[in-house]
């Protein structure tokens, strides 16, 4: 057939084995027989959807060029015949469900902060994308913890200081921006909204704030930066995959691109147990293609993040560094560092960085939030010169849903926040609006706190205006966080199927 051929459904219907699998994607039919070992996420995925459309399943988890990067010309079958329908097929009970949903959100105006963001998401995202992005690892402490320990660190405001004028404004990596906050990486992220990815890009260029790409975007590289304004800095957040000459090919594109800094998440050697998302059973049995013995190659638990990461490189090592900085003149930060001797070992490797976090809590859980991290690490650093240091920057990202906590941040030490699933839930929620107006929300509240707590500038900050004696303490002295206590769904145990009893 060729590539302008006219495939009949039921044509394609017909290949729904092992042996021959053709599925429909975008309208486009295309044969993944050969593909479908090579496929990261294991051979089931696809076989589910084999002589069928898997267009709802593809778009959300996988760039649109995917397909078109990875199989030969003569595997584009052709275009699939007009089904009358197809509409009836692409309605859902669900869609319908999540527009009538999205139909009675509160209007924009009533969001009055990030955590707002948050319960809406909460109600409008299929569960399967609410299990994946708001699941963390094991018991889930140190999610809970991320935020909790911002609640342990109280303000020591200075008083009567001119603050008519307050600016909040900085440069991250050499690069300005309008608040000291960076959108941080998170995956799929058309699993929230249609647009994915591209709606922080445009929020992001429209209110000079900078955006980190991550590699597990739902919208692919260049859709990205396609999106992004002249000259708007963008970073790169980077797993390393298993064959390097993948990741070099990646990273100088990025750099030819204009992307200004490389972000090597290095707390990732396998991803952690997200119990939400597995027990969504991402790869299900019911309508499954029948796999010959021996090709389980995947467990049907898994859930949505180890089925799309297989590729990641646990091999990764200190060594490896000089090797980044020898295919990349972009700054080098490492994403993930949760202890000083670390620190110092990655100061001592000649990166430009660090970000102190465990991963929104999704890798090892009871790993310190990045913030209990910062007082140590920014003391180890101290030994090293002159501080704060204009040649080695430390971020801190997870649990931040208020100006107020980046300001405790920045009081002790860091030079910029990361936040993510704050501007994740806002686009789910309202799309690119969303973005904006979780931008807007910040703005006003820096605004506010900066004037209360007698800090014109960002320059105004130190550890003299923060009370930090309690971070440490892990025994609950601060108050209940109600807000966020309220999005936050407790971990629920097996169940057992009530119609069989």
């Amino acid at each position: 057939m060729g590539a302008a051929s006219l495939v009949p459904r039921q044509v394609v219907a017909q290949h729904a084995n092992r042996e021959s699998c053709w599925i429909i994607v975008h309208n486009k039919v295309y044969d993944i027989t050969d593909f479908l070992d090579e496929h990261p996420g294991g051979s089931k995925i696809i076989l589910r959807y084999a002589g069928k459309d898997a267009t709802a399943a593809y778009e959300p988890i996988h760039p649109p060029d995917m397909i078109s990067s990875n199989l030969s010309p003569e595997k584009h079958l052709g275009i699939v015949e007009p089904s009358e329908d197809f509409e009836d097929v692409v309605k859902t009970a669900e869609d319908r469900k999540r527009q009538l949903l999205l139909d009675s959100r509160p209007p924009l105006d009533e969001i009055l902060n990030l955590h707002d963001f948050e319960a809406v998401a909460k109600k409008v995202l299929p569960d399967k994308a609410w299990a994946y992005y708001s699941s963390a690892s094991d018991d889930e402490i140190a999610i809970r913890e991320n935020r909790a320990a911002y609640q342990r660190v109280w303000f020591m405001p200075r008083i009567l200081r001119n603050v008519t004028s307050v600016d909040w404004s900085t440069t991250i990596l050499g690069h300005k921006s309008s608040l000291p906050v960076y959108i941080s990486a998170t995956a799929l992220g058309k699993l929230g909204h249609p647009d994915g990815e591209l709606n922080l890009t445009r929020a992001a260029a429209k209110h000079g704030i900078i955006q980190m790409i991550p590699t597990l975007a739902s919208c692919s590289f260049d859709e990205i930066l396609d999106a992004a304004t002249p000259g708007q800095p963008l970073f790169l957040q980077l797993y390393v995959n298993r064959d390097r000459e993948v990741t070099k090919k990646y990273v100088q594109h990025a750099e030819k691109r204009g992307v200004s800094g490389l972000f090597i998440t290095v707390d990732a050697p396998q991803l952690g147990r997200r119990e939400k998302d597995m027990r969504m059973k991402f790869v299900e049995d019911d309508g499954c293609a029948k796999v010959q013995d021996g090709q389980d190659d995947i467990k049907k638990d898994q859930g949505i993040a180890r089925a799309i990461s297989s590729f990641i490189d646990p091999s990764l090592a200190w060594d490896d560094i000089p090797w980044f900085r020898s295919i990349t003149k972009m700054p080098i930060i490492l994403k993930g560092v949760a202890s000083p001797q670390d620190a110092l070992l990655a100061y001592d490797a000649g990166v430009q960085g660090i970000v102190l976090s465990n991963h929104g809590g999704r890798q090892l859980d009871s790993a310190r939030s990045g913030l209990e991290n910062l007082v140590g690490i920014v003391a180890a650093l101290k030994t090293r010169g002159p501080w704060p240091n204009p040649r080695f920057s430390v971020f801190i990202d997870g649990g931040v849903r208020r100006a107020s906590d980046v300001l405790k941040a920045l009081a002790l030490g860091a030079s910029a926040v990361g936040i993510g699933r704050g501007f994740l839930y806002a686009f789910s929620s309202y799309g690119q609006p969303g973005v904006e107006r979780a931008i807007e929300i910040l703005r006003d509240e820096f605004e506010m706190n900066m004037r209360l707590l007698g800090a014109r500038t960002l320059s105004d900050l130190g550890p003299e205006m923060v009370d930090a004696s309690a971070l440490h303490t892990h025994a609950g002295l601060a108050p209940r966080d109600n807000l966020y206590e309220a999005t936050y769904e407790p971990l629920r145990l097996a169940r057992f199927n009530e119609s069989k009893l």
